[in-house]
């Protein structure tokens, strides 16, 4: 089964809870994941909180995104 992100909700700071098809809901920090000159603009909180669901994972509009299994990986169970 591939991981797919079904819902995605923010909670604070830089948290989200995401929700995976196989029925799982993590909790993701993603403030020390924000590396790189793709993620530089998601260090705006604001900004950071403009994501949506897009091919099967979380995605903001200057396309910076993550794997799912990724944000999996690091998720702290629900």
């Amino acid at each position: 089964m591939f991981l797919e992100v079904t819902k995605a909700e923010y909670m604070e700071g830089y948290k989200v809870m995401l929700h995976f098809n196989n029925g799982e809901c993590r909790v993701v920090d993603l403030y020390s994941s924000l590396k790189g000159e793709v993620f530089a603009p998601l260090k705006d909180i604001e900004y950071f909180k403009q994501f949506s669901i897009r091919f099967n994972t979380i995605e903001w509009e200057n396309g910076a995104d993550f794997a799912p299994e990724y944000l999996y990986e690091i998720g702290k169970v629900a």
